[in-house]
């Protein structure tokens, strides 16, 4: 489809894409305080993130809907998320650690705080959105995204998100988000904002949901459960 605002068509994304969206992803996400925090060293960062990002962009065309553009310089990784998923099975951990090698106790770390303060309301969660530096500030992104959110409005659904700086957090405040309580990652970490988009009608004025009181976890995994991401 084409967002008429924008001229930026986009499509679901399939197998093909992974290599040059794991790109956009790796570049996008290369230069930043989440970034900083999770792996200090520039000279294994990149490396270090093509492997994360090549398990996370394989998660989310497996059990996740993942949009691109026609141009693929932009990719949007969501999960419908109707009750609170089950823990996430053994074998996420070991991939994220086969990935991520000796930084694997922060992205685990990382990991775990998002599941902790994840609203328990059904709704839907956007992982991850990358844009291709060259092709951000263009309205690429907020065209991916308002395609998406016309389908959550269509439905009655809220989505939910993490943003990791004020410029993504202003961002999303314009596309309809409320922010919630922040995160504040440890061992000198970033502020993590927390932020929720209620439903068609409520956009603006839906409140964020109680965390404190979210359903708990089921307690046995499925291989669709496991849902790995860093912030925005």
């Amino acid at each position: 489809m084409t967002v008429p605002s924008t001229g930026v068509s986009i499509r679901r994304a399939t197998p093909a894409d992974i290599d040059p969206l794991v790109s956009v992803l790796v570049d996008a996400f290369f230069d930043g305080p989440v970034a900083d925090w999770l792996v200090p060293d520039h000279d294994d960062r990149r490396a270090v993130y093509r492997r994360y990002f090549t398990l996370v962009l394989r998660h989310g065309l497996a059990h996740g809907h993942v949009d691109t553009t026609t141009d693929r310089s932009a990719v949007a990784i969501w999960y419908a998320r109707p009750e609170p998923p089950p823990a996430a099975p053994p074998e996420h951990q070991a991939a994220v650690e086969a990935a991520t090698g000796p930084y694997a106790p922060k992205f685990t770390l990382l990991e775990a705080m998002f599941d902790v303060f994840h609203p328990g309301e059904p709704h839907h969660y956007l992982a991850y959105v990358a844009v291709s530096p060259d092709e951000q500030r263009r309205g690429v992104g907020t065209a991916l995204l308002d395609s998406y959110h016309r389908r959550l409005d269509a439905l009655g659904l809220p989505a939910y998100l993490e943003a990791s700086n004020m410029r993504n957090r202003r961002l999303y405040l314009r596309l309809g988000y409320r922010a919630g309580p922040p995160l504040i990652l440890p061992i000198s970490g970033p502020t993590i904002w927390r932020m929720w988009r209620g439903p068609a009608g409520a956009a603006g004025t839906a409140a964020f949901p109680d965390t404190e009181q979210r359903p708990r976890r089921r307690t046995q995994p499925t291989a669709a459960s496991s849902s790995v991401r860093i912030g925005r």
